[in-house]
Order: C-alpha cells, then sequence, then structure tokens
C-alpha cells in the first residue's frame, strides 16, 4: 500500500485532510436539514400523537439492526406502555456543539416495570486525541418496581460505577462489583433496557474540543505548506502516550451494550425519520392479515366437507383449532 503513492507528490496527510473536508461538509448538511425539517417534525408530532399505538406499531415493523435489540419482555412493555418517542440534536444551537449530538427521548404510560414516565439518553459525537471520533454517552439510571428489572441488577451497576468515578492505577470497588456481574451473566438476549447504560469511550467535552482544535490547526499548516519537519515525531511520541493512557482505562471490558452507538444511530437516521413509513406497513400487514383470515374461513368448510363427504358420505363438524 505505502508504494502505490511513493512516486507522486500526494501523501497520505493529504488524503485525510479532503476526507475530513467531506466530514466538515456532511455535519453542515446536517446543522441545516435539522433547521429545515423540524417544523415537519413537530407538525407530524402533533398529528401522530392523536393516532393511538402509533410509536408501538412503528417499532413492530422496525428494522433488523434495531429489531434484533428487542426482546420479548421488552416488546411486551413497550407495545403496551410507549406513548412517544421524539429525536433531537440538542446542541445545534450551542457554540461549539455538533449536529451530529442527539437526545432519544422515550415517554411511557404507567407501567408495571418502572416508575419512569420519561427516559432521554442523550449522546455527545466527540473527538479523542488519537483521532478517534463517534458517539459517547452517559448511563441512565431507570426505577425499576420490585423484581421488575429486565437487565438483572446490570444497569443499575453500571449507574454506581459512573457514579462512583475512575480510580488510579485500577478498577473501584464498584467497577469490580460490575465486572464481575458481566463475567456471570449470559450477555446474548440482554434487555434493550441495558441500552441506557451504554458509555463507549471516555472522552470529555475538554479534550474533545483540544483534540479538534489541534486537528484543525494541523490540517491548516498543511494546507499552507507549513507542516514541521518534526510532525512524524510528535505524533510518534504522542501516539506512545495515548497508547500508555489507554492501558489505564478499562474501556470496553465494563460496557453492557458494546453497540449502543450503532443503536442510537439506527434510530436517528432510519426509525425516527421513517417512522409514517413503518406505520403504513403496519396497517398494511395488517389488512393483509386479516384478508388471509377471511379467506381460509370461507374455504376451510368447503374443504372439510368435501373431504367428509368422499369419505363416508356424511359432513362431519368442523374441529375447533387449540
Amino acid at each position: 500500500m505505502a508504494a502505490a503513492l511513493a512516486d507522486t507528490p500526494v501523501s497520505y496527510e493529504d488524503l485525510a485532510d479532503i476526507e475530513r473536508d467531506f466530514d466538515d461538509a456532511e455535519t453542515e448538511i446536517i446543522r441545516q436539514q435539522v433547521s429545515l425539517t423540524q417544523p415537519l417534525y413537530d407538525r407530524r408530532d402533533k398529528t401522530t400523537s392523536q393516532i393511538p399505538n402509533f410509536w408501538p406499531l412503528v417499532l413492530e415493523q422496525a428494522p433488523p439492526d434495531i429489531d434484533q435489540y428487542i426482546q420479548p419482555s421488552d416488546s411486551a412493555l413497550l407495545l403496551s406502555s410507549l406513548v412517544n418517542l421524539s429525536v433531537s440534536h440538542f446542541e445545534i444551537s450551542t457554540p461549539g456543539g455538533d449536529p451530529r449530538s442527539v437526545a432519544i427521548r422515550f415517554t411511557f404510560s404507567a407501567n408495571e416495570y418502572f416508575e419512569d414516565t420519561v427516559l432521554e439518553k442523550r449522546f455527545w459525537y466527540r473527538r479523542a486525541r488519537d483521532g478517534w471520533s463517534g458517539l459517547v454517552s452517559e448511563p441512565v439510571p431507570i426505577r425499576w418496581k420490585k423484581d421488575r428489572d429486565l437487565t438483572g441488577g446490570l444497569l443499575d451497576l453500571v449507574c454506581r460505577a459512573w457514579e462512583a468515578g475512575p480510580v488510579a492505577g485500577g478498577l473501584s470497588p464498584e467497577q469490580r462489583a460490575l465486572k464481575k456481574k458481566i463475567e456471570n451473566t449470559g450477555m446474548g438476549g440482554l434487555s434493550f433496557f441495558a441500552w441506557f447504560g451504554f458509555i463507549g469511550r471516555r472522552v470529555s467535552a475538554e479534550e474533545s474540543a483540544e483534540a479538534t482544535r489541534l486537528e484543525r490547526e494541523a490540517r491548516g499548516e498543511r494546507k499552507a505548506d507549513k507542516a514541521l519537519e518534526s510532525t512524524g515525531e510528535q505524533e510518534q511520541a504522542q501516539d506512545q502516550e495515548e497508547e500508555e493512557e489507554a492501558e489505564d482505562d478499562p474501556g470496553m471490558s465494563l460496557e453492557i451494550f458494546p453497540d449502543g452507538d450503532d443503536l442510537a444511530i439506527a434510530i436517528t437516521e432510519d426509525l425516527w425519520p421513517g417512522a409514517i413509513k413503518y406505520f403504513t406497513q403496519a396497517q398494511e400487514q395488517d389488512v393483509l392479515s386479516d384478508a388471509d383470515f377471511e379467506s381460509s374461513e370461507e374455504d376451510e368448510p368447503l374443504e372439510d366437507a368435501r373431504s367428509s363427504v368422499e369419505s363416508d358420505g356424511r359432513p362431519s363438524k368442523k374441529q375447533r383449532s387449540s
């Protein structure tokens, strides 16, 4: 791969800069799109609030990248108690805020599982010093009713570990308790509500702002052909420092919902904007199911009568389905 650019004036930094320029353009497109579509979403919310079970029916038709995380017990709760779902780009009007930061808000009616009527999870778009960028979050506690915790206590442990904070040189008692619980729990088929415990990489707002500033400065220097000759040495030293920091970070080993950012993106970019489409699909599926049922009801007596006549010349009673 390295030889591909050997005989050209192009460097990998040049290609990376173009990719970052595309990223900046896409971010600005998101900012403008949110501004243009927000009145439409407000209008949609006002209209769909008059439709019983609108959002439960939307979730019934959720695409596979969302539906795979919804267990039968989750479905029973969501279909019976979900009142509304909304997505907001809460940093869009904040100076220096990123429009890719989103808040996903679920509103529930009274139910037998938890006391909360609103569960809102926020995702901040952050950039780390090593160049990584993506969504990070904080755990959201749920006030479960007695013996109704669908996460089996995992979400509560995540919240306690988060509140206690990290400790130098190892795991805090709360983190050790969480790690032990994870090791003793089959993580396959974990409840959708464990998603409220997703954290991701621990990138603070300060680190993100500093990393963004340094990256933009370096990009500007390269564009102006003012890059320092020692850039490679500086990056090597920085990478070594970041690797040492990463070793001290328990990271994903304490994550109970590793795909939490992917699920947030799927809700934000697919389910939320496509809600009417999924609701319509649910209605069409109900119509087809009713038509199939009516067709079956009409055809079965004829078939039963025909088979009965052929066997003994007398029609028999239709058997009750179990």
